[in-house]
């Protein structure tokens, strides 16, 4: 599990592909991030300008790690190339 600080800005990322392996743009592309404190925000590329896409298939946003303890994402896909994958990070607390 990746840690970081907090006030760091994490890169999460989430990328997508057919049956051959090949980069592919689903129909709909959503990321939800859940916070330690259990906030969950959902986002929809399109839709939000928060969920960049920054080539065929690749997709990302950028969390602004604002509190200490287990941060975790999961970014999933409908229609046409319908994929889900989730990870989590790491936020150390402070000493400050």
């Amino acid at each position: 599990m990746n840690s970081y600080d907090v006030g760091d800005v994490v890169r999460c990322s989430g990328a997508f592909a057919n049956s051959a392996g090949a980069a592919v743009d689903p129909t709909a592309v959503l990321c939800k991030v859940r916070k330690p404190d259990g906030t969950i925000t959902t986002l929809t590329y399109g839709v939000d300008g928060a969920l960049v896409k920054a080539a065929v298939g690749s997709y990302y946003t950028d969390v602004n790690a604002t509190e200490a303890g287990i941060w975790a994402y999961r970014f999933y896909s409908t229609g046409t190339g319908q994929a889900a994958g989730e990870t989590s990070f790491r936020v150390r607390e402070s000493s400050f």
